[in-house]
């Protein structure tokens, strides 16, 4: 068996982005960047005021409070430019352009406005409360570099330089494959020997959570044949095919031997881990991937996250380091481990007032699907540490946005 580590860089080996398409801006949250994107201008693009006030020069304010004759007004997006000359000023909004002469902006509540005349109470340094120009980025800086995930951040600067459309990397087409004949639809009648199907739900959802969409369901029986036939089609019409149940080495345990028979060449099949232990991975030609998961739905969770949407991200686009984020936490309470396998143990995070610990979630088994509704990700244990103190800092997968 690999490691785990063993296994994501073979995986990371065989792995391409997909290809890249242009993609509305208003559409490409989530997506991931497949070119810089750079200013168009100036970033603010001329000096303007950054509060409502008087535009004035500083060098008729510099000894206190005095009286400036008032010569007119402008308002954001106002093409209005009076020149401020000396014992003058002009009334400015927040976000307009700074009139020639003026250097500086003084805030409304230190004036006193009478008869065409204004009273600056106080002295104002030259640039107070204006914002110049090219201070955000200058023309031609890279703002967004490829390989940068679209947020809410990253599209305000792409609509602050005029991109209405961006060139992303595409995301992969997945079908996904709950297999096992004692598996039911949600809605389906079920009897003591049968499992309503919960891997599939929840593996739909975590796709969808983090931004994969494009996504077929369908439960298919533990035949040979038959998952033959289904690999092949979606081989033709998806890019990824992740597969749940079937993948340990019992009579039944059929998928992959199909996965072989549909012509997909096997990478992984076994990992030193432990939930997670029977994950696949192998390829189709023509650049289809197939990832075998263990049908126990925690088991299916704990690889799901540490290998299937790592993979995810790295054909979106995403560079391999950021494709599997880990963090380094301070252990809330001792735990050990009898070693021989890494193991992923339910974590969840506590927030004090010195900062984020995590803590050991209680399982019942690789079936236990209930325990990881009380958990944030999946505390790694090294197969080589058999104790781990509180305090100690420990790798922390984390499995949901963290607040």
């Amino acid at each position: 068996m690999l490691q785990p580590n063993n296994a994501w860089n073979l995986i990371l080996s065989h792995t391409v982005h997909l290809p890249t398409t242009r993609q509305d801006l208003r559409e490409s949250l989530g997506f991931v960047l497949a070119e810089d994107v750079r200013a168009d201008r100036d970033i603010p693009p001329s000096h303007h005021s950054s509060m409502d006030g008087y535009a004035v020069r500083s060098s008729d304010v510099t000894n206190g409070p005095c009286s400036l004759r008032l010569i007119g007004e402008i308002a954001a997006g106002s093409s209005s430019r009076p020149r401020v000359g000396a014992g003058a000023c002009a009334r400015i909004l927040t976000g307009a352009n700074v009139p020639p002469g003026a250097d500086s902006v003084v805030p409304v509540e230190e004036t006193e406005e009478s008869n065409g005349y204004v009273k600056v109470l106080s002295a104002v340094k030259r640039g107070a409360n204006v914002l110049t120009q090219g201070q955000d980025a200058r023309k031609g800086v890279t703002l967004l570099h490829k390989g940068t995930v679209m947020g809410a951040s990253e599209i305000g600067v792409c609509a602050t330089v005029g991109k209405a459309t961006i060139q992303v990397h595409d995301r992969p087409r997945i079908a996904l494959l709950c297999t096992g004949a004692e598996l039911r639809g949600i809605e389906a009648p079920v009897r003591r020997h049968e499992l309503r199907d919960s891997n599939g739900p929840t593996l739909a959802a975590t796709l969808s959570h983090w931004g994969f969409r494009d996504i077929t369901r369908q439960i298919v029986p533990d035949r040979v044949n038959r998952l033959v036939s289904v690999i092949r089609q979606k081989g033709r019409q998806c890019d990824v095919i992740l597969l749940t149940g079937g993948m340990s080495v019992g009579k039944y345990d059929v998928v992959r031997e199909a996965i072989e028979k549909a012509g997909a060449t096997v990478y992984v099949h076994g990992v030193a881990m432990k939930p997670g232990k029977p994950f696949l991975f192998a390829t189709l030609p023509g650049d289809r991937f197939i990832f075998g998961l263990p049908g126990n739905p925690l088991s299916a969770l704990t690889a799901f996250h540490e290998f299937v949407l790592p993979a995810l991200r790295r054909l979106s686009g995403m560079a391999p380091k950021a494709s599997r984020p880990s963090l380094r936490l301070p252990l809330a309470a001792p735990l050990t481990s009898k070693g021989e396998l890494v193991r992923f143990i339910l974590g969840r995070l506590r927030w004090e007032e010195s900062g984020p610990s995590v803590t050991a979630v209680a399982s019942q088994s690789s079936a236990d699907l209930v325990s990881a509704l009380k958990a944030d990700g999946a505390i790694v244990f090294p197969a080589d540490v058999r104790e781990m103190k509180s305090g100690d800092l420990v790798e922390f997968r984390p499995w949901r946005t963290l607040p």
